[in-house]
């Protein structure tokens, strides 16, 4: 049995399945309700019930507090509706982001190939064409485990368009259930599932700009993806992306990146290494000290697109920040898992 659901502001009624969670039917109808972490831990997706009835699900008493379960808050990612229901949300509008509404999809793995001594590329084909931003991700199934990991696609809109493939970089997680499977048992023909594209970390192209990427660790994905949409459509803004690994065994595509630098005047490349000597060509330091001494300190006038592990991102916005450059200029996908989301987060960034 299906119930209505009415999003507030937007005054948009879209129709919920049983056992669907609000976040996934608004998803799907192109709607989106700003979320991260997916598993009712973060407190993102949090949204007000005016009028009707929400089963609550697993969300965690620190995401929603007893207080807020009262005013008849509920957390978007797992609540369920119960009867035909109203809610009043955060609704994000963009005027540079696209409306692509979620879809599941079958795929093939078709390579995988090994990046770094802990990082694989695993580059599968659609059952039928994908639409997203570049810096979007998808939700990867897990084959035999019943769960799905959120991984960003790698690889440019125009890319996927002409072959039909994505490529998602996975980093893997010592003890990770998921990315163990995805390193140690998945093999090219492996049939699999995915459903696409989630986030809202996209370029805000209208803005015109001078860019700014900081990433670190496999959070190269999303921008690679959006350096090369970028690239290839012509943008002709400066572009600088800041990368760090630990040490140079981890720092993959460099050389792809070195290339880019050297056929596009507008764009320049700053790796990073955080353990061990830099050799002239790789600073040593962490991305966001690299990037402080890179800059002289002064971000002013430019946007920045932060993607990597949360303390990586958290020294980041306050490095920039600092640099002189606005809370409004700075956009980041941070994957948040349980541990995550039980740390205190900067409170010196509203958008985490």
């Amino acid at each position: 049995m299906s119930h209505q659901l009415t999003i507030e502001p937007l005054g948009a009624t879209i129709e919920v399945e049983e056992g669907q969670t609000i976040l996934d039917a608004a998803l799907r109808q192109g709607i989106y309700i700003p979320h991260a972490c997916c598993h009712g831990l973060c407190g993102t997706c949090k949204v007000s019930v005016l009028d009707g009835e929400a089963d609550l699900g697993e969300a965690n008493p620190f995401a929603l507090m007893d207080f807020e379960r009262e005013e008849g808050k509920v957390l978007a990612c797992c609540a369920t509706l119960q009867a035909d229901t109203t809610i009043e949300a955060d609704v994000d509008e963009d005027p540079d982001g696209e409306i692509i509404p979620v879809r599941d999809f079958e795929a093939e793995v078709t390579r995988i190939d090994q990046l770094t001594p802990t990082i694989k590329a695993i580059r599968v084909r659609l059952s039928e064409p994908m639409r997203f931003q570049a810096g979007q991700y998808v939700q990867f199934e897990i084959p035999g485990l019943g769960q799905t990991r959120a991984f960003s696609i790698a690889n440019a809109p125009a890319e996927v368009a002409a072959t039909g493939e994505i490529e998602l970089n996975v980093r893997q997680v010592p003890g990770g259930l998921g990315t163990g499977y995805l390193h140690e048992q998945l093999a090219a023909g492996d049939r699999v599932r995915l459903s696409g594209p989630y986030g809202r970390f996209f370029v805000r192209r209208s803005a015109g700009l001078p860019m700014i990427f900081m990433a670190g660790g496999s959070g190269l994905s999303s921008p690679r993806s959006m350096i090369c949409d970028l690239l290839e459509g012509g943008v002709t803004a400066p572009i600088t992306l800041v990368y760090g690994q630990r040490n140079a065994k981890e720092l993959y595509y460099h050389d792809e990146f070195r290339a880019l630098s050297q056929r596009y005047p507008n764009f320049t490349y700053v790796p990073a290494l955080s353990e061990g000597a830099g050799d002239g060509e790789v600073a040593q330091g962490f991305v966001h000290d690299v990037a402080r001494a890179h800059f002289d300190n002064d971000f002013s006038g430019h946007q920045a697109y932060l993607c990597g592990p949360p303390a990586m991102i958290d020294a980041c916005i306050t490095a920039l920040m600092q640099g002189r450059l606005f809370e409004r200029d700075i956009y980041h996908e941070k994957f948040i898992s349980a541990a995550d989301a039980q740390q205190t987060r900067s409170p010196l960034f509203r958008k985490v």
